[in-house]
């Protein structure tokens, strides 16, 4: 996948669906679609309303799912999880979702994002004598559910959420219901819809289109929907100060065709394209974008520009994931399998670059390198976002400072290190003008931590003091 090179990538996805004669199947066509959100492990829990039963394994859906496995896996509701791991790292125990057995009943667990107090609340829960069994974050829930003091499933839920800092949405299922709940600051996408009588739940909507379901709405920010034969219901369990939605899923992690808060991903990509063109008018013969998050920022650029957008730079869909690269030779070679310079198109011209953001800016510089090889003369580079100064704790491996050339460098610093003729990004006005979802708090609706170090919770126990809580 192209995301192994840009340094960027997301922790997962999450899919579920109940009370479907076939939910391992529609699960399955559920994750595939969600296979951008993570390529290093899947699973899938089902219940046939007496027991669990799952199946995960490090790999793509359609490597761990094989027709053996599927046969295995029959039951009326089911949930599942496609990994890209950051907290915990990565191996087998780590594979979502979690799935718990005691003598009261059964639990799975399915994650998507980060909890920043993770390590705090391990160290308390191993004190009162829990013992984990795997370096996730997302097992925390488990063991606060188990020691929670309440008596129904419900409140032992709510009180543990409470306790949790940081992004999450969580698909929590037992023998006979599915619970599903959103961060108070909603920084994750996750929705509901309908699938004749059966309600699925995804990370993305699109996921939705492929199984054929009727999105119905958004999880709300601090919200617990609880769904059963009996129906569906669902509480606040926590007040939100403001929404925090990552920007960044707007920016280059959801499928295009997805929504997000009504808002569809590909039109909001488009209309960063057009701010850009507005904000960085360049003399220039093509436009191209690098594939494929930034194709449709690239052809607003162009309609804004007047400047015909052409394909510029190809993707190698069929090279697969690559794991072991020993030297530099070999790095820089395995951009070049999986992108390619159209030369007919940018030879003797002077092109603008789209791309959706700048990371560590190596593969930025390889890029431009390759276009410039293959004739144009000039290459101009425009990022629809603006610089990643700063650390994401919510799920995006981008840790630490020291990965983010932004923190260190100033934009002609890196212009001159990815050998651009120009370099512009997008201002945080002209980004938040594209995507709307404006609610009068500080970030707007958004979680702009990765651009402005104003982080929507506090950070534990180190980067505290270091960052900015908004």
């Amino acid at each position: 996948m192209l995301a192994e090179i840009k340094g960027l990538n997301e922790e997962c996805g999450i899919f579920g669906v109940w009370g479907h004669s076939n939910a391992a199947q529609i699960t399955y066509y559920g994750l595939h679609s969600l296979q951008h959100r993570g390529q290093e492990g899947t699973g899938m829990v089902v219940t046939d309303g007496e027991k669990l039963k799952g199946v995960k394994g490090e790999g793509l859906v359609t490597e761990i799912f094989t027709e053996e496995a599927m046969a295995g896996l029959k039951g009326k509701a089911a949930i599942g999880h496609v990994r890209y791991a950051t907290a915990g790292g990565g191996g087998y125990d780590n594979v979502q979702p979690l799935l718990f057995h005691s003598q009261t009943g059964s639990l799975a667990l399915a994650h998507n994002g980060n909890l920043v107090n993770a390590d705090a609340l391990k160290c308390q829960l191993e004190g009162q004598g829990s013992i984990f069994q795997t370096s996730s974050d997302t097992e925390v829930l488990a063991h606060l559910i188990r020691r929670s003091g309440f008596s129904s499933l419900k409140d032992q839920v709510k009180n543990s959420l409470t306790m949790l800092k940081g992004a999450y949405a969580f698909l929590i299922m037992t023998e006979t219901k599915l619970m599903v709940a959103l961060d108070p600051n909603g920084m994750r996408p996750l929705s509901i819809a309908k699938l004749g009588d059966a309600y699925v739940v995804a990370s993305e909507t699109c996921a939705f289109d492929v199984v054929g379901a009727k999105f119905i709405r958004d999880v709300e920010a601090g919200e617990l929907v609880i769904i059963s034969d009996d129906g569906i219901q669902s509480e606040i369990y926590s007040v939100a100060s403001h929404k925090a939605m990552c920007a960044m899923e707007y920016v280059y992690f959801s499928r295009p065709d997805s929504n997000i808060n009504g808002l569809n991903v590909h039109t909001a990509r488009k209309m960063l394209g057009k701010q850009l063109a507005l904000e960085a008018p360049i003399e220039a013969d093509v436009v191209t974008g690098v594939p494929d998050s930034s194709i449709s920022a690239a052809i607003g650029y162009a309609e804004a520009s007047g400047i015909p957008y052409e394909m510029g730079l190809i993707k190698n869909r069929y090279v697969g994931r690559t794991f072991i690269q020993p030297s530099q030779s070999l790095r820089e070679q395995g951009v070049k399998m999986k992108l390619s310079p159209v030369r007919g198109v940018v030879e003797g011209k002077r092109v603008i670059m789209v791309d959706d953001s700048i990371v560590r800016g190596t593969t930025s510089r390889r890029i431009v390198t390759m276009l410039k090889e293959a004739g144009a003369t000039e290459v101009h580079v425009v990022i629809s976002s603006p610089p990643i100064q700063n650390p994401c704790f919510y799920g995006i491996d981008t840790s630490t400072k020291e990965e983010l050339i932004a923190s260190s460098y100033s934009v002609e610093e890196i212009r001159q290190i990815i050998g651009a003729d120009t370099l512009t990004f997008l201002s945080i006005e002209g980004l938040l003008d594209s995507i709307g979802n404006h609610d009068g708090s500080e970030t707007c609706g958004q979680c702009l931590a990765c651009f402005t170090g104003k982080y929507p919770t506090e950070i534990y126990p180190n980067a505290s003091g270091l960052y900015e809580k908004v």
